[in-house]
C-alpha cells in the first residue's frame, strides 16, 4: 500500500469514529484527565494507521512515528515511546472499544437500513494475535527469543446473525509473520450455514 493510499484510506477509518462521542467516554471515564500527549484518541488513531501498514510490534510503530512526517501529521504526534505505547494500552478498559464497535454498529443501521446493515455485518471477523510465552529447553521449536520459547495464538472470530463465535485458532512459533497467518486464517475461513448466499 503507497502513501497515498494509507492516507486516503486512514482517512476513511477514520471519518466514522464520531469523536464528539468518544470524547464524551473519555471525559465520563476520566481516562486523559492528566495526559498531556498519548490520549485516547491519539492513541486509536496510532493503531489504526499501524493496522493499515501492518506495524506487527511497538516498536515499530515507535520508529515509524519517529521516522516520518506524513505520519507525524495523520496521527497528531511527533515521537512517542514503545513503553508509552504498552502503558496506555493497558489502561485503557476493552469496553470503550466494545462501546465504540456498537457505536459503528447503530451508525451502520442508520445508513444502510437494517436489512442491508445485517447483510454487512454478517461478512465481520475480528482477527487478533496474542504471544504465549514458554520454557526454552521443553519447546525449542517454539522460535521467540534468546532466553525464552513462545507460540502465537491466531485468533478468528465472527459476527453472524446477531451472535459471535470462535471461527478458527491458529498457533505458530511467536516469530512467525503475522501477516502470512491472518491471510491463512482469512482463507480458510469458514461461516455459519445462515450466512451462506
Amino acid at each position: 500500500m503507497d502513501n497515498h493510499t494509507i492516507k486516503t484510506v486512514f482517512k476513511e477509518y477514520i471519518h466514522p469514529l464520531d469523536s464528539k462521542i468518544i470524547q464524551k467516554m473519555i471525559e465520563h471515564t476520566q481516562l486523559d484527565k492528566y495526559v498531556k500527549k498519548l490520549d485516547v484518541l491519539t492513541f486509536m488513531n496510532t493503531f489504526i494507521y499501524a493496522q493499515l501498514k501492518q506495524l506487527d510490534n511497538l516498536q515499530r510503530i515507535s520508529d515509524t512515528i519517529k521516522r516520518k512526517k506524513t505520519v507525524q501529521r495523520l496521527i497528531g504526534i511527533e515521537s512517542i515511546s514503545k513503553s508509552q505505547l504498552s502503558r496506555k494500552n493497558g489502561e485503557i478498559p476493552s469496553e470503550i472499544f466494545q462501546v465504540i464497535l456498537h457505536h459503528l454498529i447503530k451508525k451502520l443501521h442508520h445508513i444502510l437500513g437494517p436489512k442491508m446493515a445485517d447483510k454487512a455485518l454478517r461478512k465481520l471477523h475480528l482477527i487478533d494475535s496474542s504471544t504465549l510465552s514458554m520454557c526454552l529447553h521443553q519447546y525449542e521449536w517454539a522460535d521467540f527469543r534468546d532466553t525464552k520459547s513462545g507460540v502465537k495464538m491466531h485468533t478468528s472470530v465472527v459476527f453472524c446473525d446477531g451472535e459471535s463465535f470462535l471461527n478458527d485458532v491458529i498457533l505458530t512459533p511467536a516469530k512467525a509473520s503475522r501477516r502470512n497467518t491472518v491471510g491463512c486464517i482469512d482463507r480458510t475461513r469458514s461461516k455459519c450455514a445462515s450466512c451462506v448466499r
